[in-house]
């Protein structure tokens, strides 16, 4: 009889199925009476009967097999609710699965058994909504996890599942990674496909985990990569991922990296710049990384990037809205409004400006180095109600400023990862590595000096279990 959940990484946990240390159905129990238990919140649903017939069957020589996974809830699972967190869709049900769902479930051998809890429409960074309520952080349970995929990183910090599936958008696989003490890759756009019925609309949202470790990561991007139809912006399938990790090591000695914790436009935290800073610096300096000094500043353009990620809320209400609005979250019904009464031509020309502004800032930066280490978050997990923080140690930073650091590499679609390096008041600080596009392999092979030389707490301390 197993008490508690696999505590260790996902690939740890399938070696342990493989040498029949534990069965998939015995882990799968383990999860359920474990979620059951939780005050996280961090479950919207849970589907015990299909999980359990899936694990009876699983086949562990699969890259994932019998592993019990959370799917965020924004991500389609066949015959699973549908809601997008969203009081107006709170009965409608999913009639396809995701590709990455998929994948997960017939290449991987993955058991998904629920859906976590996520921001609705993955409108903020804090998971709280009228359908769901308040999601909690496993490391001190009156702050946020975060959002979108906020139940997603706390599922995986507060040991529910090793392994939950998230989706980023302007931070939200990185946000919640940083604010929960987990891994979380945003991975160059396309590289893992959105369909079917993918929705264009900003084109910055990608999909990913949340994870304990840099295999387990590297491993997702093996089983969910690849071109599929149903998303033409997909790219070609990679092979190698964790095989490969640590194999650009030597190669990337004598790179040159910036060290930019507020990414020049960006309030952040003394501590967390200075902590930051200091991580960055130990691993240029482990790798053999040059870091030089070059001016970075991206451009703020939090208002144009939601105005341009409302149009697929209005998609999505159809002729529902404005008779719903009650039915809304604050943030997302006062975002509509305003886009309602804004969004024209000529707000679509300056969202192609602003646009062109920052693929080319970000183009100009990656002429110049090839990392770029900033802070994931401006502070530490706030308080898991909201409302969202406007101020940073007493300095006025504005709504934007809550994903200014992470917006910028969705803006321009390229890789970062948020990598936990401490904590800071006892809640958890993420270092951020920006990278040019396709080199999500040097990322992770950063996480990994970083995992192995600082390794941080793959379950939050005290987790309610």
């Amino acid at each position: 009889m197993i008490d508690t959940p696999w505590l260790g990484d996902t690939c740890s946990l399938v070696d342990a199925f493989r040498a029949g240390d534990r069965s998939p159905l015995e882990e799968l129990d383990a999860t359920l009476a474990a979620v059951e238990r939780s005050t996280l919140n961090a479950f919207s649903f849970i589907d015990a009967d299909r999980a359990r017939a899936a694990a009876t069957n699983a086949d562990v020589t699969k890259p994932f097999g019998g592993v019990p996974i959370g799917v965020k809830e924004l991500t389609s699972v066949a015959g699973w609710p549908a809601t997008e967190a969203s009081l107006v869709f709170k009965d409608h049900i999913a009639e396809r699965s995701s590709t990455m769902v998929g994948r997960l479930e017939a290449d991987g051998g993955a058991v998904p058994f629920g859906l976590t809890t996520s921001s609705e429409f993955g409108g903020v960074n804090l998971t709280f909504t009228k359908l769901n309520g308040a999601t909690s952080n496993p490391w001190q349970p009156d702050h946020t996890p975060g959002g979108s995929s906020g139940g997603a990183a706390s599922a995986v910090a507060g040991g529910l599942c090793t392994i939950a599936t998230g989706g980023d958008g302007g931070g939200s696989i990185r946000i919640p990674a940083a604010f929960t003490g987990t891994l979380g890759l945003k991975n160059t756009y396309g590289r893992i496909p959105k369909g079917p019925n993918m929705v264009m609309a900003s084109l910055t949202a990608v999909s990913g985990c949340l994870a304990r470790s840099v295999r387990d990561t590297a491993r997702y991007l093996d089983v969910c990569n690849g071109f599929d139809r149903r998303d033409p912006y997909s790219l070609p399938r990679v092979d190698g991922w964790e095989a490969g990790l640590g194999s650009t090591l030597e190669s990337l000695r004598g790179k040159k990296a910036a060290i930019a914790p507020t990414l020049g436009s960006a309030v952040v935290h003394s501590d967390l710049v200075d902590q930051v800073t200091a991580a960055a610096e130990w691993l240029a300096k482990y790798v053999g990384l040059e870091i030089i000094d070059i001016p970075v500043k991206t451009p703020e353009l939090s208002f144009e990037w939601a105005m341009s990620g409302l149009s697929e809320i209005v998609m999505e209400l159809g002729d529902r809205y404005p008779e719903c609005e009650n039915d809304l979250t604050m943030e997302i019904g006062f975002g509509l409004k305003i886009a309602h009464q804004m969004y024209d031509i000529k707000t679509r020309g300056r969202i192609e400006a602003q646009r062109v502004a920052m693929n080319e800032g970000m183009a100009a930066i990656f002429d110049e180095v090839d990392f770029v280490f900033a802070s994931t978050n401006p502070d530490i997990a706030f308080s898991k109600t909201g409302p969202l923080p406007q101020e940073v140690e007493g300095q006025q930073a504005g709504l934007g400023n809550n994903g200014a650091l992470t917006i910028p590499a969705n803006i321009y679609g390229s890789p970062a990862i948020s990598i936990p390096i401490g904590l800071s008041r006892g809640l958890p600080i993420g270092l951020q590595v920006l990278a040019p596009h396709h080199r999500e392999a040097w990322l992770l092979d950063l996480a990994q000096v970083f995992e192995r030389e600082r390794p941080w707490p793959l379950v939050a301390p005290g987790s309610p279990l």
